[in-house]
């Protein structure tokens, strides 16, 4: 399930040469949005799912943990996996064209993958443009807040609500990593399409019943290009919101 030396090779060189190309000037740059596809019963995960726990509280950056559950197969039901995960793990690898997909592998503003134990790989990508997004609290919600498209950048895109546990940790009891406990942090409880964004400014209230209801210890709204048949594209812009 690991990267193969030469695919890892490549997304290093076009991710350190994005970096320098953007460290022009990138327009309305914002925090870069990371997603960690991994799993409970694959062997070469903790340590990407440790170093994913030092990006969880940075503010160049929202990371959301995903778990996959086609290992579940090999000894070990993950306890925090979704098929829905998954799904969005194979689109990504559709919308790319290169059909790759392993544990642990991170996606970069829903364009690059790298293998999620990569640490010079993920900085290399740490600022990307975007349009202004913002999420504020109001009285019994919280206010969604997207900006005018910005030159020329995407002019359309689809708004994504993701709701999320702080953190979980699970007793691992079979499988690759059988007696381990691992901590695992900005887990996905829920995700849904919120509405269209057609270039123009826009502003939605989220009632905070929502996170409420299903025990979210917060949210992200990711505004995201939808590529051919609906398949997730690149982020054009996210932000994050913790429950006080």
């Amino acid at each position: 399930m690991n990267m193969p030396k030469a695919l890892r090779a490549g997304a290093i060189a076009i991710l350190s040469g994005l970096a320098a190309a953007l460290a022009t000037g990138p327009v309305n740059a914002g925090p870069v949005l990371i997603e960690l596809f991994t799993s409970q019963g694959c062997s070469s995960c903790p340590p990407a799912d440790i170093l994913f726990s030092q990006y969880v509280d940075r503010d160049d950056v929202i990371a959301l943990f995903l778990p996959v559950d086609y290992w579940d197969l090999w000894g070990w039901t993950d306890t925090l996996a979704q098929p829905a995960h998954t799904e969005r793990q194979r689109g990504y690898a559709l919308a790319r064209g290169d059909g790759q997909r392993y544990t642990p592998q991170i996606v970069v503003a829903g364009k690059w993958h790298v293998v999620g134990s990569d640490r010079a790989a993920i900085a290399a990508a740490a600022v990307l443009p975007s349009v202004d997004l913002s999420i504020v609290p109001v009285d019994g919600g919280l206010q969604i807040e997207i900006g005018d498209a910005v030159g020329d950048g995407p002019v359309e895109g689809t708004l994504w609500l993701v709701m999320f546990d702080q953190s979980e940790t699970v007793d691992i009891g079979r499988g690759e990593n059988a007696g381990r406990t691992v901590t695992y942090h900005h887990v996905i409880l829920e995700m849904h399409r919120l509405t269209m964004w057609r270039g123009q400014a826009l502003s939605i209230e989220l009632p905070l019943m929502a996170l409420i209801e299903i025990g979210a210890d917060g949210c992200v709204v990711i505004l995201q290009q939808d590529v051919a048949n609906g398949l997730p594209g690149p982020v054009i812009a996210a932000a994050a919101y913790a429950m006080p």
